[in-house]
């Protein structure tokens, strides 16, 4: 059994590291709450785009030259193919893509989110994560076992992972 120093040695760990933590679960809480809206246009704004292309190019090909997301032709007019993001010129070459994007700032906060192993943001992501692992153990390293404080802990742990867990099933 861990002797009063070991839990107070975990007690200052847990309270310096997690002053530390609150200013990166602040940015993970921003990103996360705006990544729940990320199929619709809340905060973002219209970014226009000028791309040269070569000129007289098929609609076919012009989809395979933009590589844009759900590219579909609308209509073709004259020298101006028209299509869901913008239009294209046939005879200048010039395609004109109007998207809807976040602002820098916003942006950057979503990727680091969704950092994967090409990003060196992962190891944040990594980091932050074994930090909160951190945490919940050492929330169970700060109290005597036999206390009655720590027994009440353990449950309200196993209420909480039970919960998640029937969200997690139900919920998706």
């Amino acid at each position: 059994m861990p002797s009063p120093k070991t839990h107070n040695t975990f007690r200052q760990l847990h309270r310096w590291l997690g002053f530390f933590l609150a200013g990166i679960m602040t940015v993970y809480a921003s990103s996360g709450v705006l990544l729940i809206f990320r199929n619709t246009d809340v905060l973002k704004f219209d970014q226009t785009e000028l791309r040269q292309l070569a000129t007289d190019l098929s609609p076919e090909i012009l989809g395979s030259e933009l590589r844009l997301r759900n590219f579909s032709v609308i209509a073709q007019e004259g020298s101006v193919i028209r299509f869901s993001q913008g239009n294209y010129d046939t005879t200048t070459g010039i395609a004109t893509i109007v998207e809807k994007d976040y602002p820098p700032v916003i942006r950057h906060l979503v990727k680091l989110h969704k950092a994967t192993t090409n990003s060196p943001l992962y190891w944040l992501n990594i980091s932050f994560g074994v930090s909160l692992l951190f945490f919940v153990l050492s929330a169970f390293l700060m109290f005597i076992p036999r206390s009655l404080l720590f027994k009440n802990g353990l449950k309200i742990a196993g209420t909480g992972f039970i919960f998640a867990l029937l969200v997690v099933i139900f919920g998706s």
